[in-house]
């Protein structure tokens, strides 16, 4: 086959007389493999994410057992009070309610929807965030109202004499 001028005047290649296929044609994607597209990366986010969820399972203990702190004297917190503290490291904002039925509970001061701090309500006895004013059972750190839908995480505390010590805490 010969060589034939183009459009534009100069020489147009072999290659293209043998496959004829115009420029619009070749961003051209068929329905059908636009939708098989789709198909394959959906179902690779859904294992992606079950094996990330797989992972997170395996890897998380149900409770960290750290050095143990001391937190305060037990006859300095009355019935319906609360202290702040740090366990097991400095950053990890804590908070110890000695409840109306006279009991001590520690809990992470981070509330587990969007991680803004919890307060001790002790007329409702109740930690409340005040963010999105999610409330918390202060005896078992359970989410009673708001938009939280997990526990508060608890500090493990023992009583030695007048002294309570944190000595673990669930992840």
């Amino acid at each position: 086959m010969a060589e034939h001028d183009d459009t534009s005047g100069g020489r147009r290649e072999r290659w293209r007389e043998d496959f004829p296929i115009g420029t619009e044609d070749d961003r051209y994607v068929a329905r059908r493999e636009f939708a098989k597209s789709l198909t394959i990366g959906s179902a690779l986010l859904v294992l992606v994410n079950g094996a990330i969820a797989a992972v997170a399972r395996w890897v998380r203990k149900p409770a960290q057992m750290g050095e143990e702190s001391r937190i305060g004297k037990a006859s300095e917190l009355p019935t319906g009070g609360s202290m702040l503290f740090r366990y097991p490291t400095d950053e990890d904002p804590c908070i110890l309610v000695r409840t109306r039925s006279g009991s001590l509970r520690a809990y992470s001061q981070v509330c587990t929807h969007l991680s803004c701090a919890v307060v001790h309500q002790p007329q409702q006895d109740e930690l409340l965030c005040p963010c999105h004013r999610g409330r918390f059972d202060v005896n078992d750190g359970r989410p009673v109202a708001g938009p939280p839908l997990r526990r508060l995480p608890r500090v493990w505390i023992e009583q030695r004499g007048d002294d309570v010590f944190a000595v673990g805490r669930d992840s």
